[in-house]
């Protein structure tokens, strides 16, 4: 029976909020037809099935479809395949190789950021502005709203809605603060959702590298 790990993704410095994640680490023991209709089940935003863990192969699901990449579920990977004894300095998405490391309690990935999914990236003018916002319906395009807290400190509130992907709002969007890191040129601290913290700086060739704390939150047997 496969075993899952529920982890939460970007926590904030109190260890709280985060995006939760359902992470298979033995993977192939979910037949490939099957992994769509689990990551349904499971309702997280993502579900990540590792089918390698010595090269951190990997493949992540919605509960809608398939992504090529996403930003907390290779940062949370990258964090429990270092927590279990297998660390790697590398992720193989079907994007592309990510490269991947551990920090305490924390972990960090490199990408780059047209490997996100299309968003309207729309800068409001306060904090309060984005958290007024109300999701759009099920047919609405995905939108990463954001304004600054602190411009000089790279402080940033955002808000991220991805109907696109079966996720009305979601709690801590990792690709999508790498791809305004990437536009904004600056290292910033992204505070998503309710209380998620989300770090992101500038890299080499492109890239830009996201990461924050990992906690994990439950470990069980799931039958598939």
């Amino acid at each position: 029976m496969p075993t899952l790990h529920v982890l939460r993704v970007f926590v904030n410095d109190r260890g709280e909020w985060g995006n939760r994640l359902g992470v298979f680490l033995d993977g192939a023991e979910v037949a490939a037809p099957e992994r769509q209709r689990v990551a349904a089940e499971l309702g997280f935003s993502e579900t990540v099935f590792v089918e390698g863990r010595a090269v951190g192969a990997l493949r992540i699901h919605t509960p809608a479809v398939e992504l090529p990449f996403a930003g907390h579920p290779t940062v949370g990977a990258a964090w429990l395949l270092a927590e279990t004894g297998t660390p790697v300095g590398s992720l193989r998405t079907p994007a592309g190789e990510v490269s991947a490391r551990r920090e305490g309690d924390a972990a960090y990935v490199g990408a780059r950021p047209e490997w996100a999914p299309g968003f309207e990236y729309r800068r409001l003018r306060s904090p309060a502005e984005v958290d007024a916002l109300t999701p759009p319906g099920a047919g609405g395009a995905n939108l990463y709203a954001w304004a600054w807290i602190d411009e000089a400190a790279g402080e940033v509130r955002a808000r991220s809605f991805v109907p696109e992907a079966g996720i009305e709002e979601d709690e801590a969007t990792g690709s999508a603060a790498l791809a305004l890191c990437g536009r904004l040129g600056r290292e910033i601290v992204v505070h998503q959702g309710r209380g998620s913290a989300i770090r992101c700086r500038p890299g080499p060739g492109g890239t830009v590298e996201v990461g924050g704390r990992v906690a994990l939150e439950e470990t069980r047997d799931y039958p598939t």
